[in-house]
């Protein structure tokens, strides 16, 4: 009996609620389930692995003007969804840096991302909610 009570709780703690708009809802928004990255049995994966991600980052990111000027670095820490068709959604800053231009930067750079492999829990696709640090260094 206790076995069974720990294997829910861990099953529903791997689900988190993401609100997204829904313009047929009342107050315009909606929720959707979303599983975290650890919990999945096959994660998400962005093409050309940890290695592609690195030099999409690279080659995609550019350094904001006035912060490049006043010498700012940071790291900005994002979260994004990986929908059921690879597609990211959901972006949101989760740790800013000190200057607001390297975190929109960090967001246009994830927004522009190609479609990743999607994750799957038992051979079904689900949705995953990733976590990707962008760092700005001079």
């Amino acid at each position: 009996m206790v076995i069974a009570i720990l294997m829910a709780v861990t099953a529903t703690g791997q689900i988190r609620r993401v609100t997204t708009v829904n313009p047929m809802s009342p107050d315009k928004s909606a929720y959707i389930d979303v599983y975290e990255y650890d919990y999945v049995d096959v994660r998400p994966q962005f093409p050309g692995g940890e290695r592609g991600l690195i030099n999409f980052i690279n080659e995609t990111r550019e350094y904001p003007y006035n912060a490049y000027q006043k010498g700012i670095e940071g790291r900005v820490v994002c979260s994004f969804v990986v929908g059921t068709d690879g597609k990211i959604s959901h972006i949101e800053v989760i740790r800013a840096a000190n200057d607001d231009t390297l975190n929109r930067e960090a967001v246009r750079v994830i927004s522009k991302m190609p479609r990743w492999s999607v994750g799957k829990i038992d051979g079904t696709k689900v949705p995953v909610r990733c976590v990707l640090p962008i760092a700005f260094r001079l």
